[in-house]
C-alpha cells in the first residue's frame, strides 16, 4: 500500500490526503452547532445521500445540484481543498466525511455540541456484504485483515453506531433507502426539521434517482482531474443491493458471515437489515 498516507495506523489514498490535513481535521477543526455532517464508510451510497440532503435543502429545486460540483456543496473535511473551504465557509455548513469516529474532530463530542439538538449529523452506511465482499476478489490479503482505505469497516460502524441514541444523530441503511426511498426522504426531512409539500418531495425523489445522479456532471465526478482517479475506479457503480453475490464464492460468504458475527457482537439482534 505504497500509494497511501498512513495516519494513526490507517491508510488514506496519498493523492487526496496529507498527514497535516488529517491532523488538523482531527485536532483543530471546530464543529459548529448548525453544521450538518454526512458520515459514511467508502462506497456506501455517499453521493446519493448528499444529493438527497441538497435537494431537501432546496425543496426539490435542482438548480443547486446542477450548477455546483458535489464536493463544493458538501466539502470533505479530511481533504486539503475541503478543509480549506469549510474553515472559510459561513454557516450553516454541509460537509461529508469517511473518517472513523476516533479520528473525527473532538469538538463534535464536546458537551456544548452534543447538548444542542440543532446540531445534526447524518450517518449512512451500506450493507457490508456489498461494500466489502466485492473487494475480496481483488484484495484477498487485505480482506483477511479487514483493512481498506479509511480503515476497518467494523471499527468505523461500531464507533459511529455508539452514537445511535443521540437525538442529533440519524442512522440510515442503504437497503432501507432502496426499498422505500420516499419513506427515507421523509425520515431525513423530519430529522432536519424540514417540511416539504408532496410535489416538493416528488422532486427530491426524481432528481436524486440513481440514473439522474449518474448523468449529472456536477455529481458523477466526471469533472474531476483524471490523474486524481485510480485506474479502473468508478464512482457511480450500479446503485443496487446484493451485488456481492456476483463476486463471492459460497465458502467466502460463509467465512465472512462468521467474522461479521464475531466483530459485530453486542448489537441487538436484527440491528442490520441484511441479517
Amino acid at each position: 500500500m505504497s500509494d497511501y498516507t498512513w495516519f494513526e495506523g490507517i491508510p488514506f489514498p496519498a493523492f487526496w490526503f496529507s498527514k497535516e490535513i488529517l491532523e488538523n481535521s482531527c485536532k483543530k477543526f471546530v464543529v459548529k452547532e448548525d453544521d450538518l455532517i454526512i458520515l459514511t464508510y467508502p462506497k456506501s451510497g455517499t453521493n446519493w445521500l448528499i444529493e438527497i440532503v441538497c435537494l431537501i435543502q432546496t425543496k426539490g429545486d435542482p438548480k443547486w445540484i446542477q450548477s455546483m460540483p458535489i464536493w463544493d456543496r458538501s466539502p470533505w473535511i479530511e481533504t486539503g481543498s475541503g478543509y480549506d473551504k469549510l474553515t472559510k465557509m459561513e454557516g450553516p455548513r454541509l460537509m461529508t466525511s469517511h473518517l472513523p469516529m476516533h479520528l473525527f474532530s473532538k469538538s463534535l463530542f464536546s458537551s456544548k455540541a452534543k447538548n444542542k439538538l440543532d446540531y445534526q449529523a447524518v450517518e449512512h452506511h451500506t450493507e457490508i456484504l456489498g461494500a466489502l465482499r466485492k473487494n475480496v476478489k481483488y484484495h484477498t490479503r487485505t480482506f483477511r485483515n479487514y483493512m481498506f482505505a479509511y480503515g476497518s469497516w467494523f471499527e468505523h460502524i461500531r464507533g459511529w453506531l455508539s452514537m445511535r441514541e443521540w437525538d442529533n444523530f440519524l442512522v440510515l441503511y442503504y437497503e432501507d433507502m432502496k426499498k422505500d426511498t420516499m419513506g427515507s426522504i421523509k425520515k431525513i426531512c423530519d430529522f432536519l426539521g424540514k417540511k416539504l409539500e408532496p410535489d416538493e418531495l416528488n422532486l427530491v425523489l426524481k432528481y436524486s434517482s440513481f440514473q439522474v445522479v449518474k448523468e449529472n456532471n456536477m455529481s458523477n465526478y466526471s469533472l474531476m482531474e483524471k490523474e486524481l482517479i485510480l485506474t479502473g475506479f468508478t464512482f457511480m457503480r450500479k446503485g443496487t443491493t446484493n451485488d456481492w453475490k456476483n463476486h463471492f464464492t459460497v465458502a467466502q460468504a460463509e467465512a465472512f458471515d462468521k467474522v461479521f458475527q464475531e466483530k459485530m457482537a453486542g448489537f441487538p439482534p436484527g440491528m442490520f437489515p441484511w441479517e
